[in-house]
């Protein structure tokens, strides 16, 4: 059995809007300008995420926002070669802004069952 079964597989691109803070155009220009970013598509041609999708994602919002880096910047952070110490604090940051996101998101979800 799964750590969580209750985690998704993929993810819409709303989902994903919504646990990073993003709206859905800056997720779909990102995916032009990073080409590390390919979300698969289904069979309607809706982006579906992965959990590794919401992690380079959530990278690529700290470097922008955080580290105040251009698209430039960002890009070329990304491309290189990191320490493997440097490279798993960065995956373990990914994934805790993502399970933070999709906690969020489900709370949101929960408070609106409630009037």
């Amino acid at each position: 059995m799964n750590k969580n079964s209750s985690e998704k597989m993929y993810y819409s691109i709303s989902e994903v809007a919504q646990m990073t803070g993003l709206e859905a155009y800056v997720l779909r220009y990102w995916e032009k300008e990073f080409s590390m970013l390919k979300p698969k598509k289904n069979r309607g041609g809706n982006r579906v995420y992965t959990r590794k999708d919401i992690e380079l994602v959530n990278r690529i919002k700290h470097l922008r926002h955080i580290e105040k880096l251009t698209i430039e910047g960002t890009r070329t952070k990304l491309s290189m070669r990191r320490p493997s110490e440097t490279k798993s604090n960065a995956i373990r940051s990914g994934r805790a802004k993502t399970l933070i996101g999709q906690i969020r998101k489900d709370v949101k979800d929960l408070l609106k069952l409630f009037p």
